[in-house]
Order: C-alpha cells, then structure tokens, then sequence
C-alpha cells in the first residue's frame, strides 16, 4: 500500500515551502558516494565566517521493500559532525499500512532528543502518534497526535493535538488544518490557539512555480507574509529560486548542474534590509 489520499500532517505545507529558497552561507563542499544498491555515503565540508569550518560523515542504507518512489523499507540514516554529534533515524514497516520511526540526537556524549513515531495508513485516512523524550523516573514527555481524512480527492480535512508534561507544567495545543488541491494548486491552513499557516502553491506552467506563506503567532505577538518563485530552465540546467517578506528580506538561490560531469554549483545571497544584514553562500555537489 503506497500513499493514501490524505498524506502526512507534516508535509501539508510542503509544495509550498519547496518553492522558497534554502538559506545559505559561506562555502560548501559536498560528495556523495553510492557504494551498492542499498548503502551511499556523503562527505560536507563548510567552511562559514560565523563560526568554525565543519565536517559531516552523513551515510544512508535502504532496504528491499520498495513501496513507492519515495519509500523504501527499512531504512537507516546517520548524520555525524567532527564534534562527534549524532543525528540518527531508522524507518521501520511494521506491517502493511503501519510505519515506525525513531529519533536520536546527541550532542558528543549527551542526549538531546529521543523521538518514536507510529503511523497508520488508511485508504483515505492517516493517523500518527509520536512521543518525544518520554522520561519515566523525572515525569516528563511530549505526546503529538495527528489525523487526517480526505473527504472528497481534493479536500482534506484534520487536527494535531499537542501535550507536554513536565513537574509542576503541564498543558496542550490544538491546532485544525484544511488543505484542498486543485489541478494546478494547493491551499492549506491551519489554525489554532498557537496561531495560524496558510499558504497557496500554484504552478503555473513546467517552468514557473510560485508560493505565497502567512504565519501569524499568537505567543510572540508576529505575523509574516512571504513569496517565493521557482524558475526552471531545463535548457541551460538552471533552477532559480527567490524569495521576499514581510521582514523587508529577500534572497535567491541559484543552482546551475554541469553534465556531464556529475556536478552541481549552487550560489545564493540573502540581504535583511530592517536589520541591515548580508550573507551569501557557495555550494559544490559532486556525485
């Protein structure tokens, strides 16, 4: 069973957010190596004038079991600095409609973040429960539920719940979220006591594609409205990508491969005109 017709609570916004550009600074060196069918491995190198030059070991291994484009199981990712922190998650199928995920983070020797994920795919529903840093002895744990329905082939309908209990603290968010899908567009919402996320995807042809994002938050008091485009020249084997906000920011990111030469360069600058900051980045992929 592949995907169902409500899809995953975190990609509601998705479509949207991948038309905005990455952030990017300083220079940056990454190799990527398939070593067989199922194990590939990538070295980062960046190099930044805020902070020192790092190194990531980053390795991937996927399984036989194969359910759509996007999703093989199981699966098993590492990301590694030269600090010796780790970010690690493994993806297992339990059965046919239900997924397992874990998380961990760790800074050199310490914990930082344990997460586990459960998720249930019906044929035109989703259901998922996620624990985070759950700690018996000092009483504490974040508990996130989410579910989606699809109503008709467009419209998508669901909730997230969010509780967190600590000693002395305890408390709970709901948030409700809307997306519906036409045939060249997406808008999604959702809205609860923490705020609210609305964004409107639109593709206008096979080259242009544009996003517009409101984020309103209700504990810091702040709103933002940004629009991002996304151009692409399959002739000249360019991706554009450019954004603007409400925080008088805007920036660009340009991504140019070289065939046939497994290569791709990446340029980028951001300017903050409010605050009068500037910073630009250089990326080169091999592999």
């Amino acid at each position: 069973m592949g995907n169902t017709l409500a899809g995953s609570f975190d990609e509601l916004h998705r479509l949207c957010k991948d038309v905005f550009p990455a952030q990017m600074e300083g220079v940056k060196l990454v190799v990527n190596k398939v070593l067989s069918s199922h194990f590939q491995v990538a070295h980062t190198v960046h190099m930044s004038a805020l902070g020192l030059p790092g190194y990531h070991l980053h390795a991937a291994y996927a399984g036989d079991w194969q359910l759509s484009p996007t999703e093989v199981f199981p699966t098993v990712v590492g990301d590694m600095d030269s600090s010796g922190s780790l970010n690690a998650q493994v993806l297992l199928l339990l059965a046919e409609r239900l997924r397992a995920k874990a998380v961990f983070q760790t800074q050199q020797a310490k914990f930082l973040t344990w997460q586990f994920d459960g998720e249930y795919r019906g044929d035109d529903y989703t259901a998922t429960l996620t624990l985070g840093n759950p700690d018996l002895i000092g009483e504490s744990v974040i508990m996130v539920a989410h579910f989606l329905q699809s109503l008709t082939h467009r419209l998508v309908l669901g909730g997230e719940l969010v509780y967190h209990r600590r000693p002395g603290e305890e408390g709970a968010i709901l948030t409700l979220a809307g997306k519906y899908s036409a045939g060249h567009w997406v808008a999604t919402l959702n809205v609860g006591s923490g705020g609210a996320h609305a964004s409107y995807y639109h593709r206008a042809n096979e080259q242009v594609q544009v996003g517009v994002e409101f984020e309103a938050n209700t504990r810091l008091q702040d709103t933002t409205f940004s629009f991002g485009y996304h151009l692409t020249l399959p002739q000249a084997n360019m991706v554009f990508r450019g954004l603007v906000d409400s925080n008088w920011c805007v920036g660009a990111v340009l991504e140019k491969k070289m065939p046939p030469l497994p290569v791709t360069l990446a340029l980028g600058a951001f300017l903050n005109h409010w605050r009068n900051r500037f910073h630009c980045g250089f990326s080169i992929t091999v592999g």
